[in-house]
């Protein structure tokens, strides 16, 4: 699981992971572009743009041309697009890096968007919208974001609204591209058995004609709480699906060890407190985790289930107490070493293949952070302390950061406001 670095003539970051008794390879391409670099008028374009890439380019002028030359090579290939970065990879037979390193790059170097494709794709992601927004398990983390950071980028969806989605122009996209898509703003990994040599001399080549502009900067986020706030989207629902946050830090801190101890702790696999104490003991939910949610300025402590809307207050209740429980009452040695196994373990089973490792230091460096290999993060696990988590969870479940959204045939705070109360 070792890694090399390299920085290009032109700025871009080459990060390569060789794995040499592995059959495949991955290639991603990771910017620094997301939502939280777009203006409200513009909300989406990030994830619009992502799409578009697949639309045609100036050697594979349809879409089908990409489509079929990867599935030509059996590959695995997607895109995705997140509030801090948006990404491109493809993944195939180690054989075949050279074809889907030329089309990954392709697409992100000389995509077309053709205007009559533009126009079709607005349907489909406003559809791609409203599915998301039916599946309350995943919408719900849309209505704490926008609970947590109102009207700024980071309370924003991802995916823009419907309006933001029709209104959004060629010119639009291809501004946007020529502020963001620029080399050094730009990582390129990867993972698997490839030739390290060849991957280098590769990469230059294909990339060495991008932008290399100035890349434009994303709006800081700003954070204001003094008591606890509720927001509620009614929907008529079977249950309601909840995520109770408490504000914490960036992904910087060196407070993270710790702080992802705590939620598994929390809500980590199913022997974690909360599985036990609402699943097995009160048999109120199918669904519950925790987990801490880190950004380069902002994070939070995320805890999600999905309850009967007859037993909405117990569940608060209950969740309420274990977040109390887990400040007054010291964490036992066994109960430390139990969940340093299951976090260390877990992260192990995760980087087996080539592209989740591909992700796993791309992450790293598309965030600037310094690129830590598994061992580094397990020594850091392994050296947190009771005492650790005892001063987080003091300072950080508190009453003044505490934050619950809710999805559910629902219509007033009032019983669940007087439960919030650490």
């Amino acid at each position: 699981m070792n890694f090399s670095r390299k920085i290009l003539p032109n700025g871009l970051r080459l990060i390569t992971v060789p794995m040499k008794d592995n059959p495949t390879v991955t290639v991603m391409v990771l910017v620094e572009a997301g939502s939280k670099y777009e203006t409200k008028k513009i909300n989406g374009v990030s994830h619009f743009l992502e799409h578009m890439c697949f639309k045609g380019t100036t050697k594979r002028p349809k879409a089908v041309d990409i489509v079929r030359e990867l599935d030509g090579v059996g590959s695995q290939y997607n895109a995705f697009t997140a509030q801090e970065m948006t990404g491109y990879y493809a993944k195939s037979d180690r054989k075949h890096f050279g074809k889907i390193l030329d089309v990954v790059s392709d697409i992100y170097l000389h995509s077309t968007f053709p205007e009559a494709e533009l126009e079709k794709e607005k349907g489909v992601i406003i559809e791609e919208i409203r599915m998301y927004q039916d599946m309350p398990t995943r919408h719900i983390h849309d209505v704490l974001m926008e609970l947590l950071y109102g009207d700024q980028p980071a309370g924003w969806d991802i995916a823009g609204s419907e309006a933001t989605v029709k209104s959004t122009t060629r010119e639009s996209m291809v501004a946007y591209r020529e502020k963001h898509y620029v080399s050094g703003a730009t990582s390129v990994i990867v993972a698997g058995n490839a030739d390290e040599t060849e991957v280098a001399s590769k990469v230059k080549q294909v990339f060495a004609n991008m932008p290399s502009g100035r890349k434009h900067q994303k709006t800081a986020v700003k954070e204001a709480q003094k008591e606890p706030n509720i927001a509620i989207k009614y929907k008529e629902t079977d249950q309601v699906h909840l995520a109770l946050a408490l504000r914490t830090f960036n992904l910087y801190s060196d407070d993270m060890p710790a702080m992802r101890v705590a939620s598994t702790i929390l809500g980590g696999g199913m022997s974690s407190r909360l599985f036990q104490k609402m699943r097995d003991e009160l048999g109120i939910c199918y669904y519950v985790g925790a987990a801490h949610e880190s950004f380069t300025d902002h994070g939070f402590l995320e805890i999600t289930a999905g309850v009967p809307a007859k037993r909405l207050p117990e569940a608060v209740a209950a969740l309420i107490g274990e977040l109390k429980l887990i400040k007054e009452k010291p964490i036992d040695e066994t109960e430390l070493a139990r969940v340093k196994e299951y976090l260390i373990g877990n992260m192990y089973l995760s980087l087996e293949s080539s592209d989740s490792l591909a992700e796993f230091y791309g992450y790293q460096e598309i965030v600037k952070k310094p690129l830590l290999l598994p061992k580094e993060i397990e020594e850091k696990i392994r050296k947190v302390k009771s005492q650790d988590i005892k001063r987080l969870v003091d300072k950080y479940i508190v009453d003044s950061g505490l934050n619950l959204a809710l999805i559910g045939p629902l219509k007033s705070k009032k019983e669940l406001e007087k439960l919030l109360h650490l």
